[in-house]
């Protein structure tokens, strides 16, 4: 159960200031919340372990494959500069 004083606490702990008027809404959301989690939480131990897969799909992933690459000359031969294959950068003053 979620009180006042526990809804005051938060908003505290969250730097929040949160008018008198609205607390009592506040608790009650927060309850709603809290009710709506375990609610969830008690579902997750009633599914039947075979729902995860009803449609019986597998796995679409391929194997990894290793393809050359092209040479390191080809891919800079456009890119002004350079020294050994690196771009010297300046350091930030």
């Amino acid at each position: 159960m979620v009180t006042r004083e526990d809804i005051q606490k938060i908003a505290l702990l969250s730097k929040l200031s949160i008018p008198e008027e609205e607390l009592d809404g506040l608790t009650a959301d927060m309850q709603n919340i809290i009710a709506f989690a375990d609610t969830i939480s008690a579902a997750g131990d009633l599914a039947d372990p075979d729902f995860d897969n009803i449609n019986d799909l597998s796995n679409a992933f391929r194997e990894d494959e290793t393809v050359p690459s092209y040479p390191q000359e080809a891919i800079l031969q456009n890119a002004g500069g350079g020294e050994g294959g690196y771009f010297p950068v300046r350091k930030r003053r």
